[in-house]
């Protein structure tokens, strides 16, 4: 039983990451969440590289209203830089974290942005 709210993140995060994978075509979409900013990848786990990244805390995004329009922003960004690289689709990968909040107006953001996950 974990006993604290870390751990528990880390077990969920655990058994997420065993159940999904990101590809060349299909990548991983990775989210970390710090209690200031809000850092997501795209990531190819069979090379191993980062395709692309996006982070709250770039110029134009930081300064919003609210942490949650900056994490929507963040996600439409994402969504340009996938399309940029020639992804259209991906598979989410929220780390452990509720998806809730920012986690899914991230989500929110990069699927208004064009991406399907």
């Amino acid at each position: 039983m974990p006993k604290t709210k870390s751990d528990r993140r880390q077990r969920v995060k655990r058994a997420i990451r065993g159940k999904l994978s990101g590809s060349a075509e299909r990548p991983r979409i990775s989210v970390y969440r710090s209690n200031r900013f809000l850092y997501v990848q795209l990531i190819d786990d069979v090379t191993g590289r980062t395709l692309a990244a996006v982070s709250t805390a770039e110029e134009g995004i930081n300064g919003s209203a609210s942490p949650v329009d900056e994490s929507k922003a963040a996600g439409q960004r994402l969504a340009e830089r996938a399309k940029a690289a020639g992804i259209d689709t991906a598979v989410f990968d929220r780390n452990g974290y509720k998806y809730h909040g920012r986690v899914k107006a991230l989500a929110d953001g990069a699927r208004e942005g064009g991406l399907t996950f």
